[in-house]
């Protein structure tokens, strides 16, 4: 087992080809490295399902291993999200010519979090060097892209990866590092990784650091989660309108343990739908957690505010 480098890194795909899913996007952008042409790019989806490693096995298959240092400009547009970081940063870098290469590439992770200001500034530079440059956007809402933006680039879409997918990476991985595991544990990763391979690899690096065995409960542990079955007492106390008993639960999740009330929350809804409430009394529930959800948002007390909603779920059929 090694730790001395960070496993997302370690295990981060080197070509195109080696892309965990999104098997339309591989094959379009397969066809941009051979042309050795390409135009400005959006990437939308959720986090951890590839979009900045893809954008780093491009560069290095159109620039080549050794000549992507001064051809690849990475940035993080939520670190600054003002009109600044495309006049400076952006600009300084696009007006200079490529090194032995075509063009330049630079990547503006969430770029959706931009000001319009900003993306409207971002516009113009992409007009401006674009015979020296190439500009690929990642964002999870590509809504909050202008439309002027939109119209530039090819649109790539990446879906969230499926639970076998990322089980199958985890069992991978660990046999590589030699992490003992059992199935469940491996399921466990899956389920609070919701989709995130990234966050699959830092929960498995973490978990396994602590020495022992990736399982369901060191999974939690590490993650700081809730143990599903504690959610399902809580809400047969509650349904059963041992409201006393639900709040005692309630509490030592909260106060005891640390859970947060919106892992609570999502917990709640992961499991009212398989318990025997009518139809008409799961839309309600799911109406109430909606409207709890949002009080927690806003910084409501997650204890009050649960509880009042465990009450609510006694009343029901």
């Amino acid at each position: 087992m090694s730790f001395d480098m960070m496993w997302i890194e370690k295990y981060r795909p080197k070509t195109i080809d080696e892309i965990i899913g999104q098997d339309e996007t591989k094959t379009r952008l397969k066809g941009f490295v051979e042309s050795k042409s390409l135009p400005h790019l959006l990437f939308a989806g959720p986090p951890g399902t590839g979009k900045t490693s893809t954008v780093i096995t491009l560069a290095t298959e159109i620039f080549g291993e050794g000549n992507i240092s001064g051809n690849l400009l990475e940035l993080n547009a939520s670190d600054d999200r003002g009109i600044d970081i495309i006049r400076n940063e952006v600009k300084d870098f696009a007006k200079t010519l490529p090194i032995d290469a075509p063009f330049k590439i630079i990547s503006l992770d969430e770029a959706d979090a931009l000001t319009s200001a900003a993306q409207h500034a971002l516009r113009r530079t992409m007009e401006k060097y674009v015979s020296s440059s190439r500009f690929v956007l990642l964002c999870n809402y590509p809504g909050k892209i202008i439309e002027p933006i939109q119209s530039r680039c090819a649109f790539f879409r990446f879906q969230r990866l499926g639970d076998d997918v990322i089980k199958e990476q985890m069992e991978y991985i660990s046999k590589q590092e030699n992490v003992d595991y059992t199935s469940k544990g491996l399921d466990m990763l899956v389920k609070v990784s919701n989709g995130d391979l990234r966050k699959a690899i830092n929960v498995l690096q973490a978990t396994a650091a602590t020495g022992g065995k990736i399982e369901e409960t060191s999974v939690l542990e590490t993650v700081g989660g809730v143990d599903p079955n504690e959610i399902e007492k809580l809400l047969n106390a509650a349904r059963n309108q041992e409201f006393d008993r639900a709040k005692g639960k309630l509490q030592d999740l909260i106060f005891v343990r640390g859970v947060a009330g919106s892992d609570i929350i999502r917990e709640i809804n992961s499991n009212i739908t398989k318990m025997d409430f009518s139809d008409e009394s799961k839309l309600k529930i799911i109406d109430r957690l909606a409207e709890v959800d949002f009080r927690l948002t806003e910084g409501a007390s997650p204890d009050i505010q649960i509880a009042a909603l465990l009450a609510h779920i006694g009343t029901l059929d």
